[in-house]
């Protein structure tokens, strides 16, 4: 899979701006592709998972693209001069950008990784048998899910697996603000077999940067 990451580390925003972040580009490059934006020439949505996503970590955005996506940011990367955010301008002196192959796979090792921003994962087929479940009800639905999640993404890249995905989790519920209304969402860690690259998004509205995570071991 080709995977491309870039940075603005002088540059600080709010998680919050993660959708003004999306906003921004795709005003600036959605004639290119509608990669950027996941909307057809009628406005409506494409539901598919996102190959250019947009995140605010640690107070700093970036921008991942997968595949496609990252071919194109590879290609306007120069044509970057500035970031409008809420009518303030960010000059960018400084961009830092990485663009590789990575491996996907199931393995016999075990990764850890850390969910870097709130992990959306319940729909509303889900919420309520969450909502409703004990404990154990619970953790065996969030590790149905985000098994899922970790399918969905392979499946967006074209990466068949065969082997069985095994994965544990340490999550905590917390609420999140999401275009004005509370959210049950995620945080922590979980460990499994399958090879992740990080900053990639998981679960609901991965493009406004929810769902990221990076590998901690």
């Amino acid at each position: 899979m080709h995977y491309t990451l870039l940075h603005f580390p002088e540059i600080k925003l709010q998680q919050s701006d993660g959708h003004k972040l999306r906003g921004y580009f795709a005003e600036a490059f959605g004639s290119d592709s509608d990669l950027y934006h996941n909307h057809d020439q009628d406005g409506r949505s494409i539901y598919r998972y996102p190959h250019i996503q947009f995140k605010v970590i640690d107070h700093h955005p970036m921008i991942i693209g997968v595949d496609e996506g990252a071919r194109l940011i590879m290609k306007r990367f120069l044509d970057i001069k500035e970031i409008v955010i809420s009518q303030s301008i960010y000059r960018l002196d400084q961009k830092n950008i990485s663009s590789q192959e990575i491996e996907l796979g199931i393995k016999v090792e075990l990764y850890q990784y850390t969910f870097e921003s709130p992990w959306m994962a319940l729909n509303q087929s889900n919420h309520s048998k969450y909502m409703q479940g004990d404990h154990t009800v619970r953790k065996n639905l969030l590790t149905s899910i985000l098994t899922g999640n970790i399918l969905s993404f392979y499946k967006s890249v074209e990466c068949i697996i065969t082997d069985r995905i095994l994965l544990t989790h340490d999550l905590r519920q917390i609420t999140t603000n999401f275009k004005n209304t509370k959210m049950v969402a995620f945080k922590g860690s979980f460990v499994t077999n399958a090879i992740l690259p990080d900053y990639i998004g998981l679960g609901k509205s991965v493009s406004r940067g929810y769902g990221a995570i990076r590998k901690t071991n």
